[in-house]
């Protein structure tokens, strides 16, 4: 054999090992049993998301049966449960940093604890939990569900500006746990920021100002006054002018109501196109404020 046919030979088959080794290393992708699923919800102005994975009862019994009563389960399968904060909250009463943490629970029938902890490492290994790592613990009351729930499901639920819940619910059995995002303080040092302490503040940000006062029970009169310069200097915005309407109403000055109301209907009849709604809320309130003002 000459050098060059064996150097040739050579070449060929190291060639042909590089091109086998990537198909020789590809596993196959199958569907896992329980899928990883992400939800995630902005409350307030801190966004809470949640990464777990998603078992099936497949005709089994799962509370006291599949998931153990009395003992630390993952809250899910696969790997850790995890619950991520943007910023601080307080849940059910306890205070918890901004960060992510694993989601643990301790279902029994009468009673959950649920405990998150700087642990996002565990899996299954929940015999291997350390509680020294725990950053809140606290417990809430089980409940009946209407109907089977065949896949384990984590969602949002009761929404307001400042609080939600975290519902887990599976098989026959719910649990729900309040999470309140600390909301009033960072609006106010944005309004004492962009409002208060500047100069000439931005419309959007006294009318911002003012619907905040106005809906928190804060200084009504000092609300309708940056709501008032807003509208003063952009006259065409009817939302704004009907929120102002409605202040001078929950004020009792309904003659001010009215003539608010009235220029709010006619810049909803001049938008392009016309906002009919706005018409119509306009006119209800001066009808109304008509009516309380006799």
């Amino acid at each position: 054999m000459s050098k060059h046919f064996a150097s040739f030979s050579v070449a060929v088959a190291a060639a042909a090992t590089l091109l086998a080794a990537p198909a020789a290393q590809a596993q196959i992708a199958t569907p896992q049993a329980s899928p990883k699923s992400t939800v995630s919800q902005r409350v307030g102005l801190t966004d809470i998301t949640i990464t777990y994975s998603r078992p099936s009862a497949k005709g089994r019994a799962v509370f006291g049966t599949l998931v153990p009563y009395t003992e630390r389960w993952r809250t899910g399968a696969n790997a850790t449960t995890s619950i991520k904060f943007s910023d601080d909250v307080t849940i059910e009463g306890k205070k918890v940093p901004a960060g992510e943490y694993g989601f643990y629970t301790i279902p029994t029938q009468t009673e959950w604890t649920v405990v998150l902890n700087k642990s996002l490492k565990q899996g299954a290994d929940v015999a291997g939990f350390k509680d020294d790592q725990d950053v809140a613990r606290f417990t809430v009351k089980p409940y009946a569900l209407g109907s089977d729930v065949e896949t384990f499901t984590i969602t949002f639920a009761d929404l307001t500006p400042a609080t939600a819940n975290v519902a887990l619910e599976w098989e026959k059995m719910g649990i729900k746990f309040k999470v309140v995002a600390d909301v009033e303080t960072k609006v106010l040092a944005q309004i004492d920021e962009k409002v208060i302490k500047t100069a000439s503040p931005a419309p959007a940000d006294l009318a911002a100002a003012a619907v905040y006062y106005a809906e928190n029970n804060k200084d009504q009169k000092q609300a309708l006054t940056w709501l008032q310069k807003a509208n003063t200097a952009e006259p065409t915005k009817f939302w704004n002018l009907y929120t102002e309407a409605k202040m001078r109403l929950k004020m009792k000055d309904y003659a001010g109501a009215r003539k608010t109301a009235e220029a709010s209907k006619k810049a909803a009849l001049a938008a392009t196109p016309p906002n009919s709604e706005y018409v119509k809320m306009n006119e209800d309130l001066m009808a109304e404020a008509k009516k309380m003002g006799k």
